[in-house]
């Protein structure tokens, strides 16, 4: 796969806790591409399927097409010789060989931007994101506003049926403001088994 030869490519990663507006800065940098005429592709996981399976779409309704895929191989058949930049949103869904390819699309001369939670409910490193954040040359860490205090919120709560989620429950629900809150530090609580 011979892309933009002899052109530069670079990895940059928009993350954050939910609803820190991460696909909506990532929508507008798609549209700065499309001011500047480039050619892009947009990939999503199946799994997220909260508001549409064929397209990103953020909190506020703001949406793109998508091609929804279920591993990072499945980009390769889509990329095109004139595909400049490669955009995927939710990475943190993907398994770990999808710093491969992000690696690979970028070597080959693609912008590649990707988007995703940076932690997960528990607080702790959420999938392939951070080792795609090591090798990035540009990581753009939003926050969003605490439920709880209102202060800048770096976390991601779960809520089970009003309450915190327990540590030991599957790290992935996909889900919206009816299983999230964004919270500060301070405010996050993870409950452990003895806490029942």
């Amino acid at each position: 796969m011979e892309y933009n030869e002899g052109k530069k490519g670079w990895i940059e990663v928009i993350t954050g806790p939910m609803f820190a507006g991460k696909t909506e800065e990532l929508i507008r940098r798609v549209k700065r591409m499309e001011f500047a005429h480039k050619n892009y592709l947009i990939f999503k996981p199946t799994i997220d399927n909260r508001y549409s399976q064929s397209e990103i779409v953020s909190h506020n309704k703001k949406s793109l097409k998508a091609i929804s895929i279920s591993h990072g191989s499945d980009i390769k058949r889509h990329i095109k010789p004139n595909t400049q930049a490669i955009v995927i949103d939710e990475i943190q869904f993907f398994d770990d060989s999808m710093l491969k390819y992000v690696m690979e699309f970028a070597n080959l001369g693609l912008r590649v931007i990707c988007a995703g939670l940076d932690t997960d409910f528990r607080g702790e490193p959420f999938g392939v994101i951070g080792q795609i954040m090591a090798v990035a040359e540009e990581v753009t860490k939003l926050t969003a506003i605490c439920n709880v205090c209102g202060e800048l919120a770096t976390k991601t709560q779960r809520i089970i049926d009003g309450k915190p989620a327990y540590y030991n429950d599957p790290q992935i629900l996909v889900g919206a403001n009816d299983s999230y809150e964004a919270r500060c530090r301070s405010c996050h609580i993870v409950l452990f088994g003895n806490e029942k």
